[in-house]
């Protein structure tokens, strides 16, 4: 049976060199992760309605979207939950369902609802699995001493807007979720006496603010061979503006929000504390894609790190750090493996030794130890596995 293997030698190192080759190639290309990526059987829909009661989210979306969701195909088991200002539902399927095809069934049954009470947001579809977990954690913090002063509570939009798209646009990263802070606000204070004295209601005043606060459409006007779109600019730019805002018009006078409110810039309610060392900052939390290397992430978000603090924050009076992530843990995890290979092959060889009483036989058997290592990284790639602790 091995005859014809020993007397084509140099075929077989070559194929083994070959095999070799490929295995290194594609032991580069294998994704190194905490844990093997876990099928994803839940979908979870979300909606926000800024202000409302459990019990009108309840009667007013819950009732509504379970109605529509109970048709969706394979669907296990439907979880509902009723929050201030929220609404989640969790839907559980099996494991061997298409997730692409589930978004597309769960989001035609939304598409069914009537309609939405007033101020309701679009609702929100997403699967998510344990294994795209946050696995790294940043905080925004002043620079020392807080030479400007800075409200972190305050800081939540500028890290949204500027810090977070920059980390969201490294490779492989899925998602940045922003925690700590609140959203700035433009707080209006009304007067009662000052109300009750001009004859103008509550609802007035709110009626005056949604219509004014606004961009409107024109349409277009055709010039010759020319085409110019009309938009009329109404959004308040600043609280000055806000001020000026005209409610009521009689005759020559004019009653203007500021003679009957205070306004001010603040922020909303702080819902979500995030402080490091007993100091308020400004949280993220880093997502990964599928099947993707965190390694090569934390590299990749480490050079962004620097950049942004260059660009972005350090002109503010901020800088961008890195609380906490389980990349160390998977690369003490790799060290450990490489340490055990070589004690193993040491040992390995060691014992073949003193069987054999051969160096050149020992050598001939070692020889086929990495061989079959290397080989095995092939076989992970082909068939889409990771490198993990498991």
């Amino acid at each position: 049976m091995f005859e014809p293997i020993v007397r084509r030698g140099t075929l077989i190192a070559v194929a083994a060199l070959i095999v070799c080759v490929l295995g290194l190639a594609a032991a580069l290309r294998i994704p190194v992760q905490m844990i093997p990526d876990l099928e994803v059987r839940t979908i979870t829909v979300r909606t926000d309605w800024r202000g409302a009661t459990p019990r009108d989210i309840e009667q007013e979306i819950l009732i509504e979207q379970e109605e529509y969701l109970r048709s969706v195909a394979s669907l296990r088991r439907m979880v509902s939950e009723a929050s201030s200002g929220e609404a989640r539902i969790e839907l559980e399927f099996p494991f061997d369902i298409d997730v692409t095809e589930t978004l597309i069934r769960v989001n035609n049954a939304l598409s069914q609802v009537p309609s939405y009470p007033e101020n309701v947001d679009q609702p929100r579809v997403y699967a998510a699995s344990f294994s795209a977990n946050a696995f790294m954690y940043f905080r925004v913090t002043p620079v020392d001493g807080n030479p400007r002063r800075l409200d972190m509570d305050m800081m939540r939009d500028f890290v949204d807007d500027y810090v977070r798209p920059r980390m969201e646009s490294v490779p492989e990263v899925s998602q940045v979720r922003v925690g700590g802070g609140a959203d700035r606000q433009i707080q209006v204070f009304l007067d009662p006496a000052a109300l009750a004295a001009l004859g103008i209601s509550i609802g007035e005043v709110r009626a005056a603010l949604r219509a004014r606060n606004r961009d409107v459409s024109g349409g277009e006007l055709e010039s010759g061979k020319r085409r110019y779109l009309l938009r009329t600019i109404g959004r308040f730019d600043d609280v000055e503006a806000l001020d000026r805002l005209i409610l009521r018009r009689t005759g020559d006078s004019v009653v203007r929000l500021g003679d009957v409110a205070r306004v001010r810039l603040d922020h909303s309610q702080v819902r979500e504390i995030s402080r490091v060392d007993g100091r308020p900052v400004i949280g993220l939390s880093v997502r990964r894609e599928p099947g993707s290397n965190v390694i090569a992430i934390k590299q990749g978000l480490l050079e962004e790190m620097e950049r942004i603090n260059r660009d972005v924050l350090a002109p503010a009076g901020m800088e961008l750090r890195l609380t906490s992530d389980d990349v160390a843990y998977v690369q003490a995890s790799l060290r450990n493996v490489w340490i055990n290979l070589a004690i193993g092959a040491a040992l390995a060889c060691a014992v073949l030794y003193l069987f054999l009483r051969s160096g050149r036989a020992t050598l001939a058997a070692v020889a086929g130890i990495p061989i079959c290592t290397i080989t095995a990284f092939l076989g992970l790639l082909i068939f889409g596995r990771t490198i993990n602790v498991i």
